[in-house]
């Protein structure tokens, strides 16, 4: 294992990254990414769309089991091809370079760095809770947060890895006590309470309802984006990525649950701070959970910061050795062994968006191109599976079963997304497509010498 450690990762010609991140680094991607802050609003946000406190309940089950066949779709494709890089590389492999480029693309301008930036505000106004700080002292802890956890896992990458392991392992285990606590609390007339009003409970609702999980969800992939630096890939990654889909989903399910119990779901769902509303219904703890919501929040957020800051910058990496992004990203500290100046830009624009105004409506317009790619990514699959250099150590059972049902909620999400706001979802897709066209072209002709470079080294390894 400890020769692992030490060995290149020999992809495309890149024999820089080191496979130094064990089992539990790959697990702690996973959930410590998953559980962040999404889950602290996420809950009034469901309850609100779903309608009910059964729906509730129903529609966060319901978006975790969407997520295993997906789940193992990307394990299979993980395994096949364990690079950095994630979708990126697997539209590569199946041809479709424009979408290679574009998932790079949609990632930087539309969403990873519009997470570290949610992510490091929300961290810092919790900490506001207790100090009463001013919206411009906010914003300069927040650029703290980002400039220090980059330099940590850009200098320091196993040091940061050994952080990320500690601070999920704190921040998971008194979310496990509230929510074991909370249902043990619960009042089952709550379960029986009236539909929020303006809601009309059934089908739609709940699609609703599972359609505003997304990105409470979203990140159980994670480690997937970091596979070229995991040791004895074959094995960790099918164990990481299986082992974070059903935690996350129990724990999910287990907190919709006690919180629509704790709580009458309209009050929930017209609450800024829903899950501190809820357990504030807890005999002893009462008003104090604002205090305890607020001590976890910034416990799980800033554990989820960390966590986007160190793998996310690899997606542009990965883009930059393939041709099809500013060369000078996929650079490798000579030191460090880190995608620096990737990690930099990345973190450069979070702390930019820092001082945007609106980024959570911002993140939700791009829900629609976001869901788009990861039902395309799954569909890859199709097209991979007869290549050559297609050799999975771990194989999904059922196969195209599988795969179609992992696409096919996608795409009725996107269908339920794209109803519940069609005209900035719409203009989000259209801005991020036609941005991308000319630059893809642009680094086709740019970089053709890296890319034909790239393509024959790949295709001496195949053989």
């Amino acid at each position: 294992m400890s020769k692992d450690t030490q060995t290149p990762v020999v992809v495309s010609g890149e024999q820089h990254l080191i496979r130094r991140l064990g089992l539990m680094s790959a697990i702690v991607l996973g959930i410590g990414t998953t559980v962040g802050s999404g889950i602290f609003t996420s809950v009034g946000n469901v309850a609100g769309t779903a309608g009910t406190p059964l729906m509730t309940i129903l529609a966060f089950l319901i978006g975790g089991l969407i997520m295993i066949p997906q789940n193992l779709c990307y394990t299979e494709l993980m395994t096949a091809y364990p690079e950095d890089g994630l979708f990126v590389v697997y539209f590569r492999e199946a041809g479709w370079n424009f979408l290679s480029f574009f998932g790079a693309w949609s990632c930087f301008w539309a969403t990873d760095p519009v997470g570290i930036a949610i992510s490091a505000l929300t961290v810092s106004n919790y900490l506001a809770y207790f100090t009463g700080w001013t919206s411009t002292t906010i914003s300069i802890v927040a650029i703290a947060l980002i400039v220090g956890f980059t330099a940590l896992h850009m200098i320091k990458m196993d040091a940061g890895a050994k952080f990320q392991n500690v601070i999920t392992s704190i921040k998971i285990v008194p979310f496990i006590v509230l929510v074991l606590i909370g249902l043990f609390c619960v009042k089952s007339a709550n379960y029986a309470a009236p539909a929020v009003e303006g809601v009309s409970p059934g089908l739609m609702s709940l699609l609703l309802g599972i359609a505003a999980t997304t990105w409470s969800y979203d990140g159980m992939q994670t480690c997937g984006t970091m596979a070229g630096e995991i040791k004895n890939p074959h094995r960790n990654l099918p164990i990481a990525l299986i082992g974070t889909v059903i935690s996350v989903t129990l724990l999910y399910t287990l907190l919709s649950t006690a919180c629509v119990g704790l709580c009458d779901v309209s009050i929930l769902a017209a609450s800024d701070a829903p899950v501190a509303t809820a357990f504030e219904n807890i005999p002893l703890i009462g008003k104090s959970a604002g205090t305890i919501a607020a001590v976890l929040a910034v416990v799980v957020v800033m554990g989820s910061l960390s966590s986007l800051i160190m793998f996310q910058a690899r997606v542009e990496y990965k883009a930059a050795n393939d041709g099809y992004w500013w060369k000078s990203w996929g650079k490798v500290h000579p030191v460090w062994k880190t995608p620096y100046v990737s990690m930099l830009w990345q973190s450069g624009f979070a702390i930019a968006l820092v001082f945007a105004t609106s980024l959570q409506t911002l993140l939700g317009y791009f829900t629609l191109i976001c869901l788009i790619r990861n039902a395309l990514t799954f569909c890859t699959w199709f097209k991979v599976r007869h290549k050559d250099n297609y050799h999975p150590t771990w194989t999904m059972p059922g196969g195209a079963v599988m795969t179609i049902l992992a696409i096919v909620p996608t795409l009725i999400l996107v269908v339920t997304t794209f109803i519940d706001a069609p005209l900035f979802g719409s203009i989000a897709a259209v801005l991020a497509i036609g941005s991308a066209i000319p630059f893809y072209f642009y680094f086709k002709k740019a970089n053709a010498d890296i890319i034909a470079a790239a393509e024959a080294r790949r295709n001496g390894i195949a053989q």
